[in-house]
């Protein structure tokens, strides 16, 4: 029988538990071990199924609960103390406030734009490592107390609940998720009705959305719904899923992310009466438009394209997050042009928006509009997420800036980090508290690491390693009932996975190019890994493929059908539907991360960097973090073939080295093997047969547990990444912006004057001669070198540009500089009808073959790099 209507009922808290309420609002739970353990108390066995979710929790108590509890003075006591300290948190000054907030031009409010996050699994709108990422900069943001505000978009169904079929092809199911039953607040005006934005499409459509709010300890993150009833049944749809439509669909899920998500930041400002933005972050291409909505605000007081241009790419910034073209959107052009030939930005010129998005680059396609080229090009600065990723990004992006090296394209890196209250373990937290004090705690202070005793550290990883164990028996047995299996079979499970034995996970998304199947290239050798009877190893793994991706899907398929072989299933074991929740106990459990990507394709990775601030060492490919954090101690690098390899040469190599490190290297270093062997006699059996040494405490290992947590911790922290955003990346674009705003935008005036002035007069600019002199015929190591440039700057003056001589080693076949340094030409001599000459100095520092040349930029104050403008003339060759 079926209820006719259904509504939700709330609950009403005693008044001695109303703090409970305050504290299940404010998603600051997810990371704080207090508040979710006040929660735990209530009800542990409730706690536990309802997934630990505060506000799922509090809604299942009867009125004769609620009154128990409130009779607890315990419970009570608890509740006042962490309600006054999340007040105190969420007024008192932080970092920012102290350090940062003083500084001039530094921004009141950031708004940082994600199609995706990972908060927490009870809101579950997240699909993988992006999402991830964009929560912990939102917690970390709030730890340090910088003003940021989130925009994304609520969908109904957020990413999809992965299980298997009997024979382990993946399935897909989309949760129906009701916004009343998660920790979010609807913005209301002021007479109570919904806020909402409203997008104009073509052919009068309209595109509604009421906005929620979940508030992140400090920040706000706001998130636009648009299965609202003023919308038509395919508006509706717009934010059903994360990712799962294409076309016209995706396309209108990232209008509405980017300009819709700036007119609800206006709401939410007149509403709240906090600042408006004055700094933009932009992740990926998805939210590019709200560079567009921004221009049309600026077109509405008065602005021209090139003014409002100039305005908006001064305080935005752009973040890429794939090394990979494939995935950059790419929309057909003429829908781009139907969408915006209209009332949707009226005053926006159609043809200087398309130019935004165009492939106008060698090997680019005119026919689509590209996201990411867009959001580079409304953005003064864009960033990288590591160091290598950095550079493959200057690489991937360097056709928009074709007369220079790739060194010089103006992208930079920052990178990643994650956030360590919600990723350590509360075992570790609870450990170092004791060990360490609870001042090293807080601080993540792991200096003091070396003075805990190896034996107490590896009882600990023990624990980890049971608990890990508990829980995947428990997702195995149920993925075994859904494929179909029958109790009766599945007995082996209770013996699957052994506390003792080296635990090695490996869990993320699946596209083909992490390489899921790699440990799977000699599967007699992997076997003979896992079932050794003295000295074995055992694979936790997990991920999901996206639901159109069938390459992934049959890699996945094979790797479950090699676990289900009764040979290993007890030694490597596939878990269904990875999310946060599992990870909060994988990363701990496991001794060792595995990550086999192919390089250069993983632009940055944080599970080896989760896994590393809970003890566990990385097994890596020297990709994304990994390459530029390694240092020997901290794990292991797996080598990476050579770039003129074949694919099947290249996994056959990098497999072969996979297995290589772990029988010679990490499996003796685990089970202290590495001094000289115990013999047979001093093993002894425990739990499920892995033999162990009667003293089985492994010292080298232990050692780089420490060496880890010591020094990888600081480095991989968000905190360290949110400080590196706000000094390299906010303040500058804060200043930016604000110079460009200031006097009604005179800046932007005076700027876009400048640039048009350049491209009407830049190409009659010449190097007529270069020469030199104070050399002799044989130069020797610490002569002068003299350079004279004759330069024809047409109606250009001295002061609107830059000369530079670039020298260094010269390679011998052809002329290629190597390394270059750069050195300002000072002017000289004006000769008059726009001839002038410029001349520098330059002392030569290294033997062997030198050469160099000159250059003209353009200079202005406001540029954030000489490259920026893509403008650059050379000597005639």
């Amino acid at each position: 029988m079926k209820a006719i209507r259904r509504f939700t009922v709330r609950t009403h808290l005693p008044t001695e538990l109303q703090g409970l309420s305050e504290l299940a609002a404010n998603l600051r739970w997810s990371w704080h071990l207090p508040t979710q353990r006040l929660f735990e108390s209530l009800d542990p066995q409730g706690w536990a199924e309802v997934g630990g979710d505060p506000v799922a929790l509090l809604s299942s108590f009867h009125r004769s609960q609620l009154a128990a509890l409130a009779a607890d003075p315990d419970i009570v006591q608890r509740t006042r103390e962490l309600t006054e300290q999340l007040r105190t948190y969420l007024s008192e000054d932080r970092w920012y406030q102290q350090d940062v907030a003083g500084t001039e031009h530094a921004p009141e409010r950031i708004a940082y734009f994600s199609p995706e996050y990972g908060i927490t699994a009870v809101l579950p709108q997240y699909s993988g490592g992006l999402g991830i990422l964009a929560g912990d900069h939102l917690k970390a943001a709030s730890d340090l107390g910088v003003p940021i505000v989130g925009v994304g978009l609520l969908y109904q169904s957020g990413y999809f609940n992965q299980s298997l079929s009997r024979d382990a092809w993946q399935l897909e199911n989309y949760p129906v998720l009701d916004p009343d039953n998660l920790p979010l607040t609807q913005l209301k005006e002021a007479d109570g009705t919904a806020a909402t934005v409203t997008l104009d499409l073509p052919s009068g459509r309209k595109l509604h959305a009421d906005i929620w709010i979940a508030q992140v300890g400090r920040v706000p993150l706001l998130l636009l719904d648009s299965n609202v009833p003023a919308n038509d049944d395919f508006a509706r749809t717009i934010t059903d899923r994360l990712y799962g439509g294409g076309g016209e669909h995706r396309l209108l899920q990232e209008l509405l992310l980017g300009m819709g998500g700036v007119k609800a930041l206006r709401t939410y400002a007149r509403i709240t009466g906090t600042p408006a933005p004055t700094v933009y972050h932009t992740n990926e291409g998805h939210a590019g438009f709200l560079g567009i909505e921004r221009i049309e605000e600026l077109l509405g007081r008065g602005l021209n394209w090139d003014q409002a241009l100039a305005a908006v790419r001064a305080s935005t910034l752009f973040t890429t997050h794939t090394p990979v073209p494939a995935g950059i959107d790419r929309f057909d052009r003429e829908l781009i042009r139907h969408f915006f030939t209209g009332p949707l930005a009226p005053s926006v010129p159609v043809e200087s928006l398309l130019e935004l998005g165009t492939e106008d680059y060698v090997d680019g396609n005119p026919a689509v509009f590209n996201m990411a080229v867009m959001g580079l090009r409304l953005a003064q600065r864009a960033n990288g997420v590591s160091q290598l990723h950095g550079n493959v990004s200057r690489e991937m992006f360097s056709g928009l800036w074709p007369a220079f090296d790739t060194s010089e394209v103006p992208i930079t890196s920052v990178t990643n980090g994650v956030h360590e209250p919600t990723w350590v373990a509360p075992e570790i937290v609870d450990f170092a508290a004791e060990a360490l004090g609870m001042d090293a705690v807080i601080e993540s202070d792991w200096s003091q690491v070396g003075k805990i005793p190896d034996n107490t550290l590896w009882d600990l990883k023990r624990v980890l390693r049971r608990k890990l164990i508990t829980d995947a028996r428990m997702r195995l047995r149920k993925s075994w009932l859904e494929r179909g299996a029958g109790e009766a079979e599945l007995s082996w499970i209770d013996e699957a996975l052994d506390e003792n034995v080296m635990t090695i996970g490996f869990a993320r998304r699946v596209p083909t190019y992490k390489r899921l199947t790699l440990m799977l290239r000699d599967p007699e050798r992997l076997a003979k890994l896992l079932t050794d009877p003295q000295r074995p190893i055992q694979l936790v793994i997990a991920g999901k493929s996206h639901p159109a991706d069938e390459q992934g899907k049959r890699m996945i398929q094979e790797l479950v059908q090699f676990t289900d072989d009764p040979r290993v299933r007890q030694r490597i074991v596939f878990l269904p539907n990875y999310d946060m929740r599992m990870a909060q106990t994988l990363f701990p459990g496991c001794d060792v991360w595995l990550n086999n990507p192919l390089r250069p394709l993983e632009a940055c990775g944080t599970s080896g960097m989760k896994a590393a601030l809970n003890g566990g060492l990385n097994l890596s490919i020297l990709d994304g973090w990994w390459d530029e954090m390694y240092d020997g101690n901290n794990g292991w690098a797996i080598p990476t073939a050579a770039a003129t390899a074949t694919e099947d040469e290249r996994d056959d190599l990098e497999s072969a080295a996979l297995y290589d490190l772990l029988e010679n290297q990490l499996i003796p270093r685990f089970y202290g093997s590495e001094a000289p062997e115990a013999t047979p006699g001093e093993l002894t059996a425990q739990d499920s047969g892995a033999l162990v040494p009667q003293d089985p405490v492994p010292h080298q290992w232990i050692s780089m547990i420490k060496h880890t947590l010591q020094d990888l911790g600081p480095k991989v922290s968000a905190s360290r990444m949110l400080k590196d955003y706000v000094q390299q990346l906010y303040l500058p674009a804060a200043r930016s912006g604000a110079i460009f705003a200031a006097d009604d935008f005179a800046a932007a005036n005076q700027f876009a004057g400048y640039v048009e002035h350049l491209r009407q007069n830049f190409d009659a600019v010449s190097i007529e001669h270069v020469d030199s002199h104070g050399v002799e015929e044989a130069p020797q190591i610490g002569d002068t070198l003299t350079v004279q440039a004759y330069l024809h700057l047409g109606r250009l003056r001295p002061e609107e540009v830059q000369v530079q001589i670039i020298y260094g080693r010269c390679h011998v076949d052809d002329d290629a500089l190597l390394d270059p340094q750069m050195h300002d030409l000072e002017l000289a001599e004006d000769l008059d009808d726009g001839r002038f000459r410029y001349t520098g100095h330059v002392t030569l520092e290294t033997s062997g073959s030198f050469g160099y040349t000159v250059r003209i930029l353009p200079a202005h104050p406001l540029l954030a790099s000489p490259a920026e403008l893509g403008m650059v003339r050379l000597p005639a060759h």
